[in-house]
């Protein structure tokens, strides 16, 4: 067919249309082009398309995924990673395909933790309940082996720190809460609806929440610098930062008050530690280990 018959049929211009043949090559589909008065475009005799096609970006996107998936997996997730792979290399074209293998065989991403994975049959039902507005019930195990069952509105489901957590409400607590999937005994939906609220951030909740969960030593430490600073600088679960003035408010809980004054000890600005006391004991006593260090003392 002319360019000028494919251009009408497809009702671009001839502009149009050239890069729509490009794209068509780029995905390697074979495209014959014939110049002069009886030219035209054509495909190779006997090509059938297949089921899928996808641009160079499109496969390394898919490529990526696949290699992110094999290392954030469930429990039984990796044969589904292996066989989409399989699957997805049959409908490549030989180009797209080797770029797709080079990038399974070459890019490494940190793997989930053992025994932290979770079930991904509990993933699906969270998901579902999430995207329906279903309410659902839960049986869950906590830390101390303790297991109870509780109405739950799950709002959504992050991966944080080789984990999976499901965030919503909670009607036995009254409250906002995360849960670990790997504690999750069992979970089934029930015949209630919700409202999920329209500004709900499940990766700013669960930030929020490690943050601020209660520990040994509650930490108040004005940074002298401005919020977009902060926030850049320092990790989200760190603790929750406020503006003060020209300044910034971090308040934050702790167990291991050595281990915070490292975190404040790389900072690149100034900093006033309001409390506890023992943080500016631990601070100082950090300093003069520095020192002796560079000093060549043990």
């Amino acid at each position: 067919m002319s360019g000028a018959e494919l251009a009408e049929r497809l009702q671009v211009d001839r502009r149009t249309l050239r890069r729509y043949i490009a794209r068509l090559e780029e995905m390697g589909v074979p495209v014959t082009t014939e110049r002069g008065v009886h030219g035209g475009y054509q495909l190779i005799a006997g090509y059938k398309l297949p089921p899928m096609m996808f641009t160079n970006d499109e496969a390394l996107v898919l490529s990526l995924g696949l290699v992110a998936a094999r290392g954030i997996a469930l429990a039984e997730g990796a044969p589904a990673v292996a066989s989409a792979r399989a699957k997805l290399e049959r409908v490549l074209p030989a180009k797209i395909q080797r770029r797709a293998r080079a990038i399974d065989e070459t890019v490494a991403i940190e793997r989930a933790g053992e025994g932290a994975a979770g079930d991904q049959e509990t993933l699906a039902s969270f998901s579902a309940a999430a995207h329906a507005r279903q309410r659902v019930r839960m049986r869950y195990r906590a830390r101390s082996g303790e297991e109870s069952v509780r109405a739950f509105d799950p709002y959504g489901l992050a991966y944080r720190d080789k984990r999976w957590y499901v965030a919503g409400y909670c009607h036995l607590r009254n409250g906002l809460r995360s849960f670990r999937l790997d504690r999750v005994v069992s979970v089934g939906p029930t015949a209630q609806s919700f409202e999920r609220p329209a500004e709900f951030d499940v990766l700013a909740h669960m930030a929020m929440s490690i943050a601020t969960l209660p520990r040994a030593f509650s930490i108040e430490v004005v940074l002298r610098t401005d919020l977009r600073a902060a926030k850049r600088e320092l990790f989200a679960a760190l603790g929750v930062l406020e503006p003060l003035g020209s300044a910034v408010l971090l308040r934050a809980q702790a167990d291991d008050l050595e281990w915070f004054a490292r975190e404040l000890a790389r900072l690149p600005w100034p900093f006033e530690v309001r409390r506890p006391a023992a943080l500016k004991d631990a601070v100082i006593e950090h300093a003069r280990k520095l020192m002796a260090q560079v000093n060549g003392r043990p």
